[in-house]
């Protein structure tokens, strides 16, 4: 027998001595029907998963060639913003003000940029943790979706994940280029 064979002999070897000493421990410490009953429990739990707030990743793209001011309503990337701008509460309109937590969880919207043409996917992610900002106030709807499509408005709070459901301000973060609304 070669030296490769006793290696992965013995690698195996270990693996099931682990997999066993797991598998006793859990025997001894969770009854049967605990253990099937928390199965089910994961098992229905993860079916609601498509029904909950999307995560977005906060990365922003780079590249996107700017024009106007980020303190503006105006600004091509607040088309389909509500709440008050964090370019004009110590942040920007990409970065959460200090003290203030970004959230993960987004409402869309896909806006025309007017130096390039392009439409690009906007994230617009709510800054929570602080006291509501109130400067700079917009309130843009193009594109905005009913509230039957929650992923897609901004009439509501989007403080989850968060340590703080406590709303302060929203930057606008630009996740990719996107096709032109048809």
């Amino acid at each position: 027998m070669g030296m490769l064979d006793r290696l992965h002999r013995t690698l195996w070897a270990g693996i099931d001595a682990q997999v066993t000493r797991g598998t006793r421990t859990l025997a001894k410490t969770v009854s049967r029907r605990g253990f099937v009953g928390r199965l089910g429990v994961l098992l229905v739990g993860t079916g609601g998963l498509p029904l909950l707030p999307v995560t977005r990743d906060a990365a922003a793209a780079t590249g996107v060639p700017e024009m106007g001011d980020p303190q503006s309503c105006d600004y091509w990337r607040y088309c389909a913003f509500g709440g008050s701008l964090c370019s004009c509460c110590g942040g920007s309109h990409t970065q959460c003000p200090p003290g203030a937590e970004l959230s993960p969880v987004t409402w869309v919207g896909t806006c025309r940029n007017p130096v390039d043409g392009k439409h690009y996917l906007i994230s617009y992610n709510d800054c929570c943790g602080k006291d509501f900002c109130g400067r700079c106030f917009c309130h843009r709807t193009e594109g905005d979706k009913p509230i039957y499509y929650p992923s897609k408005s901004n009439n509501i709070l989007w403080c989850f994940g968060t340590q703080s459901h406590s709303y302060h301000c929203t930057v606008a973060l630009v996740l990719s280029e996107a096709e032109a609304p048809g």
